[in-house]
């Protein structure tokens, strides 16, 4: 895969009461992505191809990086109203959505509360199901780097994994990294990354199209949650991207993007 670098920004734009940063690139439809637990992870190689074909929105979630915290947002259907909120406020609607993870879990919650306002969804390795077999990795029993490196089947085969992993971080980003436990913490906390009613909330979305993937080696979030996705979204797909763990945006961006470029045309 050959890449353009793409000409991206940085903001930072008060909205629905709060003081969001947000990083966007590229032209065409908007494609809003929303990171996983560990915070905003930077522009990395599948932001820029995705750019290729898509106006990128990339915000940090209130709490995660440099957007303040809003100390009424509880849980995650709150951050999904905050976040609903704040495309109203935007004048976005009619939107494809990507989420990582707990972003992914994320974006589930606001396609259940709202699902006008989105025209497809892709979800890839996403908390917020109850594992129906195995259990979603405890990032609050190990390091931040540990649980990073935890990640990846591979890690020492990826490019870019000293840059989200570097070995030795600075005390900059070991204090955005404990800043993002925290709040997924406050986020996702009893029951530890899922919520039982998302489920059943999800079968109202029964004319969206949606895809769910997963890394085949993923050891964070099970691959049966991606199974579990699938029964609650009538017509869902899930699609295994082999040889990668938790993070295949990263250890197979080729493949990944191609997949996701496809879903979303």
């Amino acid at each position: 895969m050959t890449t353009t670098p793409a000409t991206w920004t940085e903001e930072t734009i008060h909205i629905a009461g709060a003081d969001l940063h947000i990083k966007k690139s590229g032209s065409g439809d908007p494609l809003l992505v929303l990171h996983g637990e560990m915070g905003q992870p930077g522009w990395l190689r599948y932001h820029e191809e995705l750019a290729r074909h898509y106006t990128v929105y990339a915000p940090s979630h209130p709490g995660f990086g440099v957007t303040d915290r809003l100390d009424w947002v509880m849980n995650m259907r709150d951050l999904a109203g905050w976040y609903l909120r704040a495309l109203e406020e935007l004048g976005m609607e009619d939107l494809n959505v990507l989420g990582f993870s707990l972003g992914g879990w994320l974006a589930a919650e606001m396609t259940a509360q709202c699902p006008h306002h989105f025209k497809k969804l892709a979800l890839v390795g996403p908390a917020g199901i109850q594992p129906p077999v195995g259990e979603i990795l405890d990032m609050f029993l190990i390091v931040s780097k540990q649980f990073i490196t935890a990640g990846f089947m591979d890690p020492k085969g990826v490019k870019e994994f000293q840059t989200l992993c570097p070995e030795e971080p600075s005390p900059e980003q070991v204090e955005l990294w404990e800043t993002a436990r925290e709040e997924a913490c406050r986020l996702s906390w009893r029951p530890y990354m899922f919520d039982h009613s998302l489920p059943h909330r999800l079968r109202l979305l029964k004319d969206m199209p949606a895809l769910i993937v997963a890394g085949q080696q993923d050891a964070v979030v099970p691959i049966s949650v991606a199974e579990a996705y699938k029964g609650a979204i009538a017509g869902s797909k899930v699609t295994l991207i082999g040889g990668s763990g938790h993070r295949p945006e990263v250890e197979k961006t080729e493949e990944f993007v191609t997949l996701i470029s496809e879903f979303f045309a």
